[in-house]
């Protein structure tokens, strides 16, 4: 098994082991630099702060990798990518959350000399130590071996995001096993049907069946051998469907897959009144303080709104809320006034000529969404959540994706899983791929996640993912 489960929440080993390892990393190199520095008289720092220091130094640049995406993404990086990606999140992120911290707490300030050499030591350790680290989790001797039992379009697509996503995480996809006799999967993917599912699994070190058939009634074309399987799972192989591997080691609910009794039994989608409140509370101290940090830079944008463009400064839409309510949203105005002149709502798409240069700055950094710091104040929103979509878009999106009406069951946010997972939606096929991300977030959404998502969310604001 190469995760375990914390409220509601997979998390791979590989991941956890190499955040601890960071983190003692990054204490042992703080402590013991500050120690030689201070010994031969650069920046002194008293020694009994060090150990503070090297605490508060290790836990503010961790959550600068996993607000990079540090992870992740490490896996699909070449080296100076990844010694980039370390450098922007010690450097920069890192760099503003430590001037934070020793502001308020100053007797933690090793002193710039100090701190210089650390984040310099401990980014090529770190980087150093991740490429081993690859090397090692990615080896056949630890991999979690998995075979598919399927070799239709639910097995093809879960080959094809595999190759993409979970060589980081431990697993390897050895092949699917058809269940018909007209596969779709490429030849080269299939495997020979076993005659004994355990032994093949036992000389094959399979650790894990992954079930994903388009049908399982023999009626119906389908062929699921349940002896087989359940003889595996008690002789401890274990035995998954394809919905549940999705939502496991990809973080989402494979739309095509999902169908009502999934949601009806399933643990999740459960409503708690005590979370709503601590919810609630969470949302107005985070935009509160939102809104005194970011009031300088929300005079500027306005300012800036007006010189290029004029009025009006801000701009506000009727977007669906929790329950189908509707309500209306507020932005900075980044288009030019007309731009839906003859009324009708449109999709944004890349490179929008409508989008004006100060627009362009401001959609890049998120600055104009800063006004929706209100509606949190009014309760219409919350800081995290599925994003907030038109009235006249969640018609047809009704209409042509199943249960898009489930998302309205939480309430709407500035930021989200999918805007973590997906790129910008432009079409009914992007809102699909959205919409798995955040039937994901529906099921199992909590305090602990919603703290994730907005360390993560940094990464989105800094490099400007998701915008048109």
């Amino acid at each position: 098994m190469s995760y375990i489960r914390f409220r509601k929440h997979y998390i791979h080993i590989p991941h956890l082991v190499l955040g601890i390892l960071e983190f003692v990393v990054l204490f042992a190199v703080f402590y013991l630099l500050t120690l030689i520095l201070s010994f031969v008289g650069v920046d002194y720092a008293p020694v009994h702060t060090d150990i503070l220091s090297a605490f508060l130094f290790a836990l503010v640049l961790s959550c600068g990798t996993l607000a990079m995406g540090g992870y992740l993404v490490m896996v699909q990086e070449s080296i100076s990518s990844l010694f980039f990606r370390t450098l922007v999140a010690y450097c920069f992120v890192g760099g503003i959350g430590l001037t934070i911290l020793y502001v308020m707490v100053p007797a933690a300030d090793p002193g710039s000399s100090n701190l210089f050499w650390a984040v310099m030591l401990a980014s090529l350790v770190v980087v150093l130590m991740r490429l081993i680290f690859l090397r090692i989790v990615d080896s056949e001797q630890l991999v979690r071996r998995v075979v598919i039992l399927g070799a239709g379009d639910f097995a093809g697509g879960l080959l094809a995001e595999s190759e993409q996503n979970m060589r980081a995480l431990g697993v390897r996809i050895l092949g699917c096993i058809s269940d018909s006799t007209d596969p779709t999967v490429e030849q080269d993917k299939l495997l020979c049907t076993p005659y004994d599912f355990y032994e093949f699994c036992r000389k094959n070190r399979i650790s894990e069946i992954v079930v994903a058939q388009q049908e399982r009634r023999k009626a119906e074309g389908g062929w699921l051998p349940v002896p087989d399987l359940m003889e595996c799972k008690l002789r401890g192989v274990e035995v998954t469907s394809a919905l549940d591997f999705y939502e496991r080691e990809l973080k989402k609910a494979k739309l095509a897959m999902v169908h009502p009794s999934w949601i009806v039994f399933s643990e999740g989608f459960k409503a708690s009144k005590s979370r709503a409140f601590a919810k609630r509370f969470l949302d107005l101290a985070i935009s509160l303080t939102l809104l005194v940090v970011m009031l300088p830079f929300i005079v500027l944008t306005a300012l800036a709104v007006f010189l290029e463009t004029g009025r009006p400064i801000l701009y506000s839409q009727k977007r669906v809320g929790m329950l189908g309510r509707e309500f209306r949203i507020y932005k900075f105005r980044s288009m030019r006034q007309d731009a839906e002149k003859d009324g009708k709502a449109q999709w944004a798409s890349a490179n929008d000529s409508r989008v004006t240069k100060v627009g362009a700055f401001i959609r890049n950094t998120r600055l104009d969404e800063l006004p929706q710091i209100y509606n949190v104040l009014k309760g219409e929103m919350s800081i995290v959540g599925p994003r907030p979509e038109r009235p006249e878009f969640v018609s047809e999106l009704k209409e042509k994706i199943p249960f898009y009406d489930t998302r309205h069951y939480v309430k709407p946010g500035l930021m989200g899983w999918a805007q973590l997972k997906y790129p910008y939606g432009a079409s009914i096929e992007d809102a699909k791929g959205k919409l798995e991300y955040d039937l994901y977030y529906s099921k199992n959404h909590s305090l602990m996640m919603d703290i994730l998502i907005m360390i993560q969310t940094v990464e989105v604001v800094l490099l400007g993912k998701g915008v048109r």
